[in-house]
């Protein structure tokens, strides 16, 4: 009687190491341990080539360029904008080669020839909108990264008044998060449309006292023309500084 009931249960245990052994035989052998980013990039970037739809293959190339931006290697980063179709995905992965750069802190000469290489790869693009946009972004990263002469150079290079003074509207927005007023007074200077101006030196006061710069604020706020844009700039150095948790004046 025993003999019969042990033949099932070792059968049974054969089957269980088969089916085991069977499941672990067909696991797909690891490319890649974690820690290595080296091999994991290569194997993003295998896999991205393989995928069918424009759209999602862009923005895959397009979020591993930062990433390799990121980890020191623009020119890699750079290397995949020749693989985006997108003029616009394009435009995007060069603000974020340059941003991501510019979050790293790298010294001055290693930031003049990566924007130099980004002005070069947006000269590439062909459809104007996102040509002008690519050099808006790059721009900014400059501001960003702290070449207040570089951000102020490429905006300069655009041909169309209204994205050019957008340009250096948005490098004195990141200019003044960093409570630079002499870099945000030379930006703001570049604008030559008055109603424009105004509109970015309220944007402009608004941040500083955001940021408890608020004498830069004031500073920023009496450069505004229009007299209901400057008595809300006053009104938002005020408020920020009495009721914090109710400074939202439009």
């Amino acid at each position: 009687g025993n003999d019969g009931n042990r033949m099932p249960r070792i059968l049974t245990i054969v089957v269980i190491m088969f089916l085991s052994a069977s499941a672990h035989a067909q696991e797909p052998p690891t490319a890649c341990v974690a820690e290595d980013m080296a091999c994991l990039f290569d194997m993003i970037e295998k896999t991205a080539n393989d995928v069918t739809e424009d759209n999602w293959r862009d923005a895959t190339y397009r979020e591993t360029a930062k990433l390799l931006s990121h980890k020191g290697q623009t020119d890699r980063a750079i290397a995949l904008l020749g693989k985006i179709k997108s003029p616009d995905t394009k435009a995007l992965t060069i603000r974020g080669i340059g941003m991501a750069a510019a979050d790293e802190k790298l010294p001055r000469e290693e930031y003049a020839a990566l924007f130099a290489k980004l002005t070069e790869e947006a000269k590439k693009i062909d459809h104007p909108p996102s040509h002008a946009i690519a050099l808006t972004y790059i721009s900014m990263a400059q501001a960003f990264a702290g070449d207040n002469d570089g951000a102020l150079k490429t905006a300069a290079t655009m041909d169309n008044a209204s994205l050019r003074n957008k340009a250096y509207g948005e490098a004195g927005e990141i200019q003044a998060q960093r409570g630079d007023i002499a870099a945000v007074l030379k930006s703001v200077a570049a604008i030559d449309d008055t109603g424009y101006k105004d509109k970015e030196l309220r944007i402009i006061s608004k941040v500083f006292a955001d940021g408890k710069y608020f004498d830069h604020a004031l500073r920023t706020a009496y450069d505004i023309e229009n007299p209901y844009q400057k008595s809300q700039a006053f009104l938002y150095v005020l408020l920020k500084q009495i009721t914090p948790e109710e400074a939202s004046v439009e």
